[in-house]
């Protein structure tokens, strides 16, 4: 008996052994695929900001269900105020706050934590003042939209809806200016709170507003001025009272005033980067206006730009992850690991969008059937599906090394690029396989995937050619300064 537990006792510490022996080996294996520490904490670190992000999308969109319900005029007006507010307005704002991801990014991996309350002030006072300039083309939506020959009546009902969107503006703005401010810190649950809070009270605002009073139509767009000015507030309270913002922010001050200029040199090319891109796919939208059934084009080709939206929604966490790891490393004087940081969002991007890919691949039926309950419509999404996801792959891609440039502060070149890859390359090929080859959707969407690719190889060609810099960030300098580190 003794022989026999001795043996049992040699078999089971020799399985235990082998057991352990295969654990590491597993464990070896996976970090020589991907960093497991590091993805861990880009994870952890990107979910919040995809529910962050998710419910700033959705404050417009809900305002936009409760007016459709007012009538077919009033969809058609709200659908086109929220459309030309995105294309005017919102998008260029979310740019405008790129210049943060680079200023307090890098501020505070190099320490300086007094800088980045002066940096978030003088984001603001830009966004104030270029809110000036959008208020102005809200007002006079009217005559611009009639210019632009869309139907007269639908016109006047989305020039109603914005111009209560315009205190939404100021609000949206700052909105983004903090969010990248807490973002860069790595503060990003209470964003949350700030985010899905306003949401939640958005659906009673919109009731009250919309059916309790005789504003109607004008009550939907209010509400989402009043409900963005509400996120506004609770972000003010926080970064104004909470210990994670002690250190960094430390009052309002006039020096933010000389910080505009250096910070304006950083904001124009951020919101150019975001908006040429953005641009490229509404004017999609227009020229599928062009096709014989319009109707059908013009609605299959919404689908695919909001389906390509929707997916680009889940994969912001990991570039807004990549901008602040990149950022803080570079600030931190260590560029080796904010290559590394790069190359782990690289392969956690591509995991899931394999993932939404797979969805989408085998359920696209089904979510075409949200959209419209023509078969003609289905039929004609399952044949674009393959494009489209390739177009989702390759701007999950871009959306990470778009994000490393404005982490860099390479976004100048970053214009150019989009400049370049989407008008130069995209557009023509689109409109040539559109129009002369009579590919139409297709064709378009065979432009874009044209852009997108040339855009990826052209970002990730600076990735590997650029000196990885940090700006000079000093608390005494006006301007900022490229120095190798």
């Amino acid at each position: 008996m003794r022989r026999s537990s001795s043996s049992d006792s040699g078999k089971n510490g020799v399985a235990t052994a082998l057991l352990e022996l295969e654990g590491g080996g597993k464990r070896k294996w996976l970090e020589m695929i991907i960093d497991s520490k590091e993805s861990k904490e880009q994870i952890l670190y990107s979910m919040p900001l995809v529910l962050t992000n998710v419910c700033y999308y959705l404050i417009p969109l809900v305002s936009v269900m409760f007016a459709g319900h007012l009538g077919q005029l009033q969809l058609a007006g709200s659908t086109l105020a929220n459309s030309w507010a995105y294309v005017t307005g919102f998008a260029f704002m979310l740019g405008l706050s790129g210049a943060l991801e680079t200023l307090c990014g890098q501020g505070y991996g190099a320490k300086l934590y007094n800088m980045m309350g002066i940096y978030l002030q003088a984001s603001c006072i830009i966004s104030f003042f270029f809110s000036i300039i959008i208020s102005i083309i809200w007002w006079f939506t009217e005559p611009i939209l009639n210019f632009l020959d869309q139907n007269p009546e639908i016109s006047k009902e989305a020039a109603s809806f914005l111009r209560y969107l315009i205190p939404g503006i100021f609000a949206f703005g700052t909105i983004q200016n903090i969010l990248r401010y807490l973002q860069t810190q790595s503060v990003v649950w209470p964003t949350v709170v700030c985010s899905l809070v306003p949401l939640l009270l958005h659906f009673g605002l919109n009731y009250v507003l919309v059916y309790c009073t005789p504003l109607g139509l004008s009550g939907a767009a209010l509400a989402t001025s009043i409900t963005l000015w509400i996120s506004v507030i609770m972000l003010l309270l926080y970064v104004n009272y909470s210990k994670d913002c002690e250190h960094t922010w430390s009052g309002f001050s006039k020096e933010s005033i000389h910080h505009v200029a250096s910070n304006l040199k950083l904001a124009l090319p951020s919101a150019a980067m975001v908006c040429l891109e953005y641009w490229a796919f509404e004017i999609l939208v227009l020229l599928a206006g062009l096709f014989p059934n319009s109707e059908i084009t013009t609605s299959l080709i919404a689908m695919c730009v909001n389906t390509e939206a929707i997916a680009f929604n889940f994969t912001y966490g990991l570039s807004a992850a990549a901008s602040t790891r990149v950022s803080n490393e570079l600030g931190a004087g260590r560029p080796n690991e904010a290559k590394h940081a790069m190359g782990v969002t690289l392969k956690l991007s591509v995991m899931l969008t394999a993932i939404i890919l797979l969805a989408l691949g085998f359920g696209h039926d089904a979510w075409s059937g949200f959209f419209s309950d023509s078969t003609d419509i289905m039929h004609s999404f399952a044949s674009m599906t393959p494009f489209v996801c390739i177009s989702i792959f390759l701007d999950s891609i871009q959306g990470i090394l778009s994000a490393v440039c404005r982490g860099c502060g390479w976004q100048h070149l970053a214009v150019y690029i989009n400049l370049a890859t989407f008008y130069l390359i995209g557009m023509p090929i689109a409109c040539l396989l559109a129009f002369k080859f009579d590919m139409y959707v297709k064709g378009l969407w065979i432009g874009i995937i044209c852009g997108l690719a040339a855009q990826n190889g052209s970002l990730f060609l600076i990735t590997r050619l650029q000196n990885w810099t940090a700006i000079g960030l000093s608390p005494d300098a006006d301007q900022e300064r490229s120095t190798l580190v």
